[in-house]
């Protein structure tokens, strides 16, 4: 962590131009969302998706030099870490426990059966091992922020990143669109729909976006089985370091390696949310500052990656990402059956 945020003068300086590149992308991507919410109503494309599409538009008809890679592999790396571990702070364990030991196992079950469906699948269609990771991840738990948190742990290249986040970002925006038309083919209570929901939906804006139009009962199981959907990040992305570092070979394992210093972070942000040790007011601005990085992050991922790469992997990630998410929708409603809510 030192290396990465205290490096000498000289070396600040060797980042700045890159880090400003970054920032000024992303500031384009969240000026592009304000608009989007203004025309539409609703950010059917976050500014992180956007920031990624832009980076990327860049690169494809641009290729930075050495003047500007080290900031944008810093942004890429070390901001993006920062972020996850501020990301902490959003999340509350008091959630779990008002959500009930039945719901809460039957939510973890399908997170785990989900990544490793989603995974086989993605290995099936001949994706490599890395992008299999982040698209199960996404999929089956936050979409976006799922593959954002897990890239850095399992190593990830920009390429396959951008690739995963962007197809899961479009599939994320039909899934708000068509996920409403199950209530009348499947026959779902306004619960049902609301489990259903807060299993599948990819980010919590998202679920509102989808079950509001449904009802407030929707929207309320939703919001709160996607809460709890997403403290699954944490494990998952623990289990993956555990992995990631026995594969390397037991000689070199430390608890450095194991757990990443933003994940330790990460839990440490939640448990301090969690007891209230964490003010309102030092929260509103952690919040905005995380999401700020990781859209700069984002942006940086773009820039290391020409669009042209994605046309040799775009069939297959579509294909995989969205089985992946038909599994999903299978087993979540197997869930619901299962526990038998009404």
């Amino acid at each position: 962590m030192s290396s990465l945020f205290n490096p000498p003068t000289h070396q600040w300086m060797r980042l700045l131009p890159g880090v400003l590149l970054c920032a000024l992308v992303a500031l384009g991507a969240i000026g592009l969302q304000v608009l989007e919410e203004h025309w539409t109503g609703r950010p059917y494309l976050e500014a992180l998706v956007i920031a990624i599409l832009l980076g990327a538009v860049l690169r494809t008809v641009w290729t930075p030099n050495s003047h500007w890679l080290p900031g944008i592999e810093f942004s890429a790396r070390a901001l993006l870490e920062l972020a996850v571990m501020l990301l902490g702070a959003s999340i509350s364990f008091e959630a779990v426990v008002q959500a009930g030991s039945g719901l809460i196992l039957g939510i973890a079950l399908v997170v785990f059966l989900a990544i490793g469906a989603s995974f086989g699948l993605c290995r099936l269609l001949g994706l490599p091992n890395r992008m299999a990771v982040l698209i199960a991840c996404g999929n089956s738990i936050c979409g976006n922020s799922a593959i954002a948190a897990v890239a850095p742990v399992i190593k990830a290249s920009s390429e396959d990143v951008t690739s995963s986040i962007a197809f899961t970002a479009i599939l994320g925006v039909i899934v708000v669109l068509t996920l409403p038309l199950l209530v009348p083919l499947v026959g779902l209570s306004a619960s049902q729909y609301g489990v259903l929901a807060g299993l599948t939906v990819y980010a919590v804006p998202q679920v509102l976006a989808a079950t509001v139009p449904i009802s407030v009962i929707s929207t309320q199981l939703g919001t709160l089985v996607k809460l709890v959907r997403v403290l699954m990040l944490g494990p998952v992305v623990i289990l993956l370091s555990v992995f990631a570092g026995t594969r390397s070979g037991l000689a070199t394992l430390s608890f450095k390696r194991l757990v990443p210093w933003f994940i330790i972070g990460f839990v440490a942000l939640a448990g301090l949310r969690s007891v209230g040790a964490i003010p309102d007011v030092v929260l509103r601005g952690v919040l905005p500052t995380a999401t700020g990085l990781t859209v700069v992050s984002m942006a940086a991922l773009g820039l290391g990656v020409d669009l042209r790469v994605l046309g040799r992997v775009g069939g297959r990630v579509t294909l995989a990402v969205s089985v992946s998410l038909l599994v999903l929708l299978g087993i979540s409603l197997g869930l619901i059956r299962l526990l038998a809510i009404v």
